[in-house]
């Protein structure tokens, strides 16, 4: 297990250090003068050389890079032009509110298509598995910015039932301590304005999750259909177990495996597309942050969104790694290696431990 914890740390280690690479020829190719916006559109070229300077970027091509590398390993992201503050600070105030909206997503992607995908599933062939599929793929097809913008028209102008945008109403205030409103509220003990933030958040939350919930049904419906026609199902229900604990206890778990890989890659992809979501919206967050600086020619602030998003994505593929483990423990006693082979349950559940082995 701890080598292949190790693998997967220089695995990491490598993508990141290509992601760098990446995003400092961003800087290179990239259209437009970062001095001169750094400078400021009425700067002279006096002016503009004086910022060529102090920014380093009359150095050698090699220097640059080796500067950009010591930067970015002490944090460094370089300085918002529109802000004037270091972009490190500014992502850091801006990211909790993303996390809170991606968290809410995923445990409504969660919470519908786990569900949707085994019930497929179990009644695969039928007019229930058709519904089911045919629903998802409306999630999916959907494209994210028309479904904000009708369920705005419907629930909020409409039938006035949720809030049109922002994250609390006009007025109404929490004291910030991690920076998700929800948490700040309950943290704050004012359960009103705890109640406002989640009102608030249901829209984006549901606008964000929808194209995602088809991707993970589609994928428990096929490990289910899979897990549900293997041999230790037939013996699990041949003992007499109720239709429930097969399906869910016995058959759910094994069809997780690859449903965790697809959970935890769609943390970073969420996290990209808070783009629309939080610009429909009205929220405060990275989506919002990086469209305000593609607008405003902010290249070091364009570049350190893309970093984050980048480590998201890495920190999403190890968590996935450590579940995938605690899922399959066949995993870690081929040392991490892909499991073996062949129809069969996860070491630990629970047709091992009710008919007392592997069939």
């Amino acid at each position: 297990m701890a080598r292949f914890l190790l693998r997967r740390l220089v695995t990491s280690v490598v993508v990141l250090a290509g992601l760098a690479v990446v995003t400092f020829l961003m800087t290179q190719v990239l259209p437009g003068d970062p001095a001169r916006a750094a400078a400021g559109r009425n700067a002279t070229v006096e002016q503009v050389a004086a910022v060529r300077v102090r920014l380093g970027l009359d150095r050698p091509l090699w220097d640059q890079f080796l500067g950009y590398i010591g930067r970015l390993l002490h944090g460094d992201l370089g300085t918002s032009v529109f802000t004037q503050r270091p972009v490190t600070d500014d992502i850091a105030a801006v990211l909790p509110s993303s996390v809170e909206l991606v968290l809410a997503a995923m445990s409504i992607n969660i919470v519908v298509a786990v569900p949707l995908g085994v019930y497929a599933a179990y009644r695969r062939g039928r007019a229930a598995d058709l519904a089911a599929r045919v629903v998802a793929m409306l999630g999916a097809a959907v494209p994210v910015f028309w479904l904000g913008l009708m369920l705005q028209l419907v629930l909020s102008a409409r039938l006035r039932l949720l809030p049109l945008t922002g994250q609390l109403a006009f007025g109404r205030e929490v004291s910030e301590i991690t920076g998700m409103t929800t948490v700040d509220a309950l943290l704050g003990g004012d359960l009103p304005a705890f109640g406002d933030a989640v009102a608030h958040l249901v829209l984006p939350a549901v606008t964000l999750a929808a194209s995602f919930i088809a991707v993970v049904a589609r994928t428990v419906r096929s490990s289910m259909i899979g897990a549900l026609d293997s041999d230790y199902i037939t013996l699990a229900r041949a003992t007499g177990a109720s239709e429930f604990r097969v399906v869910v206890r016995h058959g759910l778990r094994n069809a997780l495996v690859p449903a965790s890989t697809i959970l935890g890659m769609q943390l970073g992809w969420m996290l990209g597309s808070t783009v629309l979501v939080e610009s429909i919206f009205g929220r405060t967050g990275v989506g919002a942050y990086a469209v305000n600086a593609v607008l405003q020619n902010d290249l070091y602030a364009v570049i350190g969104t893309v970093l984050v998003i980048g480590v998201v994505f890495v920190a999403a593929n190890i968590a996935v790694d450590l579940v995938q483990l605690w899922l399959n423990p066949r995993l870690r006693q081929t040392g991490g290696g892909s499991a073996p082979a062949g129809p069969g349950p996860v070491a630990g559940a629970e047709p091992v431990a009710t008919v007392g082995g592997t069939p």
